[in-house]
């Protein structure tokens, strides 16, 4: 039904032409009518017809009050200014005027459209008070008065519509400016997940196939020799992959609507886990480690323990069997962590005073070192948090990661 009453409604030019058409015929037939039978000081054939030309004129420039409402105004005033001074009879020919004035209000741009409407009202009562100044009877100048009158309520009214437009406009602009907050926060809080899982990804893979990488290049060493290390080299290989699913179900459980089959991130309470499945992948890994003296956070437990698991995944990928020493210490606002490792050891036949050669690590400047995500991923981790991450060689041959996480972090649970 509405959208029948939209469709039937007309075009606003057509309605201003009907506007005007009736407003004419008004001022004319209206003016005619109550003078009909009275001697008037002026007939409106006077002059050339000029009294019906002026009702006439007045009448149809509203068609176009809406695309030049000063013009309009300019014009209706004029036109009654010039009826009135040359004594044309009084009738209902300011009906005009009204509507233009009106529009100037309601259509104009606020103060200008106000001033030039309380200017023209201005002029417009001191030219119909002199040009009354000699009416008979007196009591006729009560129209002068209502003229006035008629004259500033059409500009309050078109204030008032012109206010209540720019407040709806304004309404309107917020609510939109509204939504595409919303629209941004909501794509604000997707990236951000997106990013989240893709680095909890990156760990848990990169982690779990750096260990298999390398027994299962022990196993194909050993295979045919020790079919007893082969064996143990496959079991191991079956429980960093058993464990690296568990984790990426963990994962992409937030991809589902249930909490069914979730487990928690894994945090420092599995370091020792880890630092085991590193001594099976051939590291000397040594775990130094304090007691904290209060619960740490959740988001500074799983950041840490991402950071040890990506250092580690670092040396198992690019040196190989090392000695690593993995320190957490953490203190009163801030948890420190190292992990550094003594390079690749020397080959038969290097040369005996240069044992440690440098640590291949992805930010190696060699040319066949390829940039990776592992360094920069920890970065993220610490700076979600308001930590603060540093990586790179040591000057005796090796490498050093060292991350410092407040204790009150500032960022979001990873």
């Amino acid at each position: 039904m509405r959208h029948r009453a939209a469709s039937l409604r007309l075009p606003v030019l057509a309605q201003d032409v009907l506007l005007a058409l009736f407003i004419t015929v008004m001022q004319v037939q209206g003016t005619v009518f109550r003078n009909a039978g009275e001697v008037a000081s002026r007939p409106l054939t006077d002059l050339g017809y000029l009294g019906y030309v002026l009702l006439i004129v007045s009448g149809v420039v509203v068609a176009v009050r809406r695309r030049w409402p000063v013009p309009v105004f300019l014009i209706a005033a004029l036109a009654s200014l010039v009826y009135f001074s040359f004594d044309f009879p009084d009738g209902p020919g300011w009906l005009a005027l009204f509507v233009a004035l009106y529009t100037l209000a309601a259509y104009g741009d606020g103060r200008r459209s106000l001033v030039a409407a309380g200017v023209g009202t201005t002029v417009l009562a001191i030219g119909w008070l002199v040009a009354a100044a000699d009416i008979e009877p007196r009591a006729a100048i009560g129209w002068v008065f209502f003229r006035i009158g008629a004259l500033v309520m059409s500009a309050a009214l078109g204030e008032s519509v012109r206010s209540r437009r720019v407040i709806a406009a304004e309404a309107q602009e917020r609510a939109e400016l509204a939504e595409r907050t919303r629209e941004e926060e909501a794509r604000a809080r997707v990236d951000a997940e997106r990013l989240r899982i893709a680095r909890e990804v990156h760990d848990t893979v990169a982690h779990a196939i750096a260990i298999i990488n390398v027994q299962s290049g022990v196993t194909a060493h050993v295979l045919d020799k020790r079919p007893e290390v082969a064996r143990e080299a496959l079991r191991a290989i079956e429980q960093t992959s058993s464990r690296a699913l568990r984790e990426m179900r963990a994962i992409l459980g937030v991809l589902r609507d249930d909490d069914n089959g979730r487990v928690p991130y894994p945090g420092l309470g599995q370091i020792d886990e880890l630092t085991a499945k590193a001594r099976e992948a051939g590291l000397d890994i040594k775990l130094e480690e304090t007691s904290p003296a209060a619960p740490l956070p959740s988001a500074v437990e799983s950041a840490a323990y991402r950071i040890v698991q990506e250092s580690i995944t670092n040396v198992i990928r690019h040196v190989g069997p090392t000695r690593v020493t993995v320190a957490l210490n953490p203190g009163i606002d801030v948890l420190e962590i190292r992990v550094t490792d003594e390079g690749r050891r020397a080959a038969p036949g290097d040369d005996p005073a240069d044992p440690h050669l440098p640590a291949q690590h992805p930010t190696s400047t060699g040319s066949s070192a390829m940039p990776g995500r592992g360094i920069p991923g920890m970065r993220e981790r610490c700076q979600l948090l308001g930590g603060e991450l540093d990586a790179g060689p040591l000057p005796g041959g090796g490498f050093e990661v060292k991350a410092r996480l407040p204790l009150t972090p500032t960022g979001s649970r990873l």
